[in-house]
């Protein structure tokens, strides 16, 4: 069993950053490759960026490639999403999820635990 706990949401003016962290329980953390979902009002939960088991592979959505950078920390359980040039259209609950698989995955039903989520609001 995974805990996972989500922290830095906020609210923050267009152009700005955020850093999200996310702290897991347990002694496996190095054992799940890591995922940031994110999912606005009315819309689907879609895949952010995810990183694998030891961080040496990480994959992006096509619309925060450049400006978001996921990492994690094994020694501290803790994943981290470096959210910078953000945008109204980034506006949404970020998730934080992990997944057994070595690399990790787009699809949100890969996931095997979820944290709670934080909000992430961004001004215009």
């Amino acid at each position: 069993q995974v805990q996972l706990v989500e922290s830095g949401g906020g609210l923050v003016q267009a152009g700005g950053s955020l850093r999200l962290s996310c702290a897991a329980s347990g002694r496996t953390f190095s054992s799940y490759a890591m995922g940031w979902f994110r999912q606005a009002p009315g819309k689907e939960r879609e895949f952010v960026a995810t990183i694998s088991r030891n961080g040496g592979i990480k994959d992006y959505a096509d619309s925060v490639k450049g400006r978001f950078t996921i990492s994690r920390d094994n020694a501290k359980n803790t994943v981290y999403l470096q959210m910078n040039s953000l945008k109204p259209e980034d506006t949404a609950v970020y998730y934080c999820a992990a997944d057994r698989s070595l690399r990790g995955s787009y699809y949100f039903g890969d996931y095997d635990y979820w944290g709670q989520g934080t909000q992430v609001t961004v001004s215009s």
